[in-house]
């Protein structure tokens, strides 16, 4: 129990990529390392990282993240760092090479979906992700209702059940 908390507490989730879990049906995850500059990393601790419409990119046998914003870092000196500059994933060597091979294939893309911290590094889960149309979304949030709507109903239908004994 107690290697529980140990594990969460060396885990701490940074950043979330909602809109991707949104926009894409997610097929495989992978946990990445970050190449980042001391300034990016002091901003993360801070929790200035947003990873909307992040993408990530294969490129001449690795890979890149692209469109992930780190704001400034609040107490940097003279040392600065590209808010948006690229940067590069650390996967292993069959990773890469399976993730060139799916993603050449058409309609599949890399997604960043979550930036969080473990044993003190910044880690990254990549998606591999196949774009929703928008009738799919639709049906996603109609879903969703439907089950919001059958958990209030056997709630309120044990609440009611519940005074009458």
């Amino acid at each position: 129990m107690t290697d529980k908390g140990e594990r969460e507490k060396a885990q701490r989730i940074v950043a979330d990529n909602r809109k991707a879990r949104h926009d894409y049906y997610i097929l495989e995850t992978y946990e990445a390392g970050v190449t980042l500059l001391g300034t990016e990393v002091k901003a993360i601790r801070e929790g200035r990282v947003n990873l909307r419409d992040s993408y990530a990119r294969t490129e001449r046998g690795e890979v890149w993240m692209m469109n992930v914003h780190i704001s400034p870092y609040s107490h940097r000196g003279y040392a600065t760092h590209d808010e948006m500059r690229q940067r590069k994933l650390l996967l292993h060597r069959h990773e890469i090479r399976k993730l060139i091979g799916r993603t050449a294939e058409k309609g599949l893309t890399l997604v960043p979906l979550q930036m969080y911290f473990k044993n003190g590094r910044v880690k990254v889960l990549v998606g591999l992700a196949r774009g929703k149309q928008a009738h799919d979304k639709r049906e996603t949030i109609r879903r969703r209702e439907v089950d919001r709507e059958t958990r209030a109903a056997v709630k309120a239908g044990r609440r009611g059940s519940g005074d009458a004994a």
